[in-house]
Parts: C-alpha cells; structure tokens; sequence
C-alpha cells in the first residue's frame, strides 16, 4: 500500500533544508558555513539545533522505506543499476557544474582567488579536493551516502524480502506495537553517539567519515525494518502521536539545558548522548504519527512536488550562497536579507525547475529523474513511493 505521508514528509525535510541553509548565513561564525553575513547571530544555533537534531535522520530513515518499496518490483540487478544511475549521474553532474559556483564566491570573498568565473571555471575548478583544492559535492554529500548503504544492504534487504518470517522482521513486529517498544530503536543509536561520535568529527566527506556512516546507515536499515513490518508500525505512531511529541519537547529541553548549563566532560557527554537519542528519536515518530493522521492522502500538489523536490534539492544551496554572496556586505536588515534569500532560493530553483529541467527531457536524467518527455499522473504517483531521496 502507498504512503502518500512519506511523501509529503520528504518534500516537507527538503524544503525545510533551504531556510536552514539560509540560516547558515546568519548563525555564529562558529558555525563555519561557506559564506557569512556582515552581521551574525549567536541566537539563531537554537531553532537550528532543534532541525538539525530530526532532519538528516528522518530522511534516511524514509530512504530505507522508499527503498523497500524500489526493491519490492525489482530484482536486485536491476535495483542496484537503476539506483546508481539516478544517484551517481546526478552527483557528477552537480561536482561539475553546480557545485563549482559556491566554491568559486567562498573563495573569492575570502580574497583567496581572483578573476572572473570563467577564470576559475574550468581551468582551475576541478585542481585538488576541497577545502584546500576545489573539487567537491559540498551539499551533495547525501548522495554519495544514500548510494553506498543502497548497495552495500542490498544482500541484506534481499534475505529479508525473501524471508518475511525471520527473526529479525519478528522483532521489529513484536516492539513496533507497543507504545515505547519503539524506543528500543535508540539502544545502537546511543551506542554509536556514545562511544563513536567522540573519536570521529563529523566532515561529510565519506572517506574516514565513520562516526557519520554508520549512524546514518543504521537509520536507513531502521526504515527499511519499519517500513516492513507494515501497518504494525504506523497504527502505533498514529495512535501515540501526543506521547511521542511530550517526549519529543522533554527532551529538546533537556538537551538545551545540558548543553547551555554543564561544562564538557564524561558525564556530560554520555548523559548529552542519551538525551540526544531519545529526543530526536521522539521527533522522528511524532512527524511520522502526525503524518500518517492528517498527510496520507494523494493530490496533485504531491505529485508535483514530489518530482521537483531532487532537483531543488540539487539547485537550491547554489543559488542561495550566490545571493548570499551579494548580500552580505549591504547594510540591509537582516531580516529582510533572510526573507530575499528563502524567496529567492525558492523561487529561481521553480523557475529552472518548471521551465527548464521538468520540460527539456534530455537533461532531465542529470537531476534524478525519468528520462521521457511526459510522466502520466497516475504513473508518477506510483514512482514516487520509490523516490530516490
């Protein structure tokens, strides 16, 4: 059965992915982004800590749902080459010509290069991996990921199609239907923010990225589990949507205060990584609850949004940094700056989008999606529960 929720989840993550770049802008300096505004705020970490904490992972859990679905009608020859074209042809193409603008103004701004774009593209865009170099996927990097646990898990998740009475399919069943059975969830994930996120800093980079790798690709396997268990899963979420949103708020607060009040050490540490867990865990089953009581249904606002949402996922960091580039020493308010910047970002990536990449079929393949000149609605609809993001 179709989860058009998971749907809209997505496009609702991706679109929240903007202002939160936006914000990246305006945040501490601490908080190293590619380009800051004249004026930055210590404020604004907080309402970012609270997104930050669910939104990388809510997204690769709902990977690991879509990508039960993908594996369901496909053999996994066939899913294993059709999740790499619509993953790995988009990456290059971003590496090679989306990305490089955002390198080139950071550099630039920062007085490390001069000369025109044509000066630095191509001739000194690919020279070296940044941030001493210029190669990179900076925003990108959820791609290379998404694409190695989709291979690497294909053996598993075959085992487990073929053998929906295991032990392991039993388990999930038997905890996903109590009320804080599904809570036994954060047990590795604490493990790992425990014992692993300390020795590993977090650079996107893949190679060496361990702390990263593996916290995300237990999250993709926790949505392929829980996808497959079916119903279980989401009467539980549904029905106990206030409980886990009571939790959820518990803990943020909780996080807050651990974070602004203690000093670092052990204690702090593997106490912060509990409630860390537990809080964005919470928040990851309040989304997924509420949205299966009010979101699951079909529309053709999803089915738009839900194509468009991997090429502005693509277009939108670089369009952001541009105007960020050429905002950022005005003496304009910065709440103004912030509003042009979401606007702007929004709609430029709908206008390359709607006008550009959804019509013009021979590049529609470089940002994810189905080679051919028209997509029925009732066709789409049905490819969209296998989404690649």
């Amino acid at each position: 059965m179709r989860r058009y929720d998971l749907d809209w989840l997505r496009v609702i993550v991706f679109g929240l992915l903007i202002f939160y770049h936006v914000g990246m802008f305006f945040v501490a300096p601490d908080w190293e982004w590619h380009i800051k505004n004249n004026i930055t705020y210590e404020w604004i970490k907080y309402p970012m800590l609270f997104l930050n904490q669910w939104r990388l992972p809510i997204l690769f859990v709902i990977s690991g749902m879509g990508t039960s679905y993908a594996l369901s009608r496909r053999t996994a020859v066939q899913f294993a080459f059709e999740r790499t074209k619509k993953l790995l042809l988009p990456l290059i193409f971003g590496m090679l010509v989306i990305v490089p603008p955002q390198v080139y103004l950071e550099k630039l701004s920062k007085g490390m290069i001069t000369g025109s774009y044509l000066d630095f593209w191509p001739s000194h865009a690919f020279i070296g991996t940044y941030p001493v170099g210029n190669l990179s996927w900076h925003h990108l990097w959820f791609i290379p990921y998404l694409l190695l646990f989709s291979l690497v898990l294909i053996p598993v998740f075959i085992f487990l199609r073929n053998n929906p009475n295991n032990f392991i399919l039993k388990t999930t069943a038997k905890i996903s239907s109590t009320r804080f059975g599904l809570y036994w969830f954060i047990v590795p994930l604490y493990l790992i923010e425990a014992f692993i996120e300390p020795f590993f800093k977090e650079t996107h980079a893949l190679v060496g990225d361990w702390f990263v790798i593996i916290n995300s690709i237990t999250l993709f396997f926790f949505g392929f589990l829980l996808i497959s268990v079916k119903e279980t899963f989401w009467k539980t979420v549904e029905a106990n949507r206030k409980t886990y949103l009571k939790c959820g708020i518990i803990g943020f607060t909780l996080l807050m205060c651990i974070i602004t009040a203690f000093e670092d050490g052990y204690a702090r540490h593997f106490t912060e990584a509990l409630i860390k867990v537990f809080s964005f865990w919470s928040w990851i089953l309040t989304l997924f609850g509420y949205a299966s009581k009010y979101l699951n249904k079909p529309s053709k606002t999803l089915a738009y949004c839900n194509e468009a949402v991997y090429p502005f996922y693509i277009l939108h960091q670089t369009i952001t940094v541009i105007l960020g580039y050429y905002l950022m020493n005005s003496q304009w308010n910065s709440f103004f700056k912030f509003s042009i910047m979401s606007i702007g970002t929004f709609l430029l990536s709908w206008i390359i989008y709607d006008f550009l990449i959804r019509r013009w079929f021979l590049i529609r393949p470089l940002f994810g999606l189905q080679n051919t000149k028209k997509i029925s609605e009732p066709e789409f609809l049905h490819q969209s529960s296998s989404s690649v993001l």
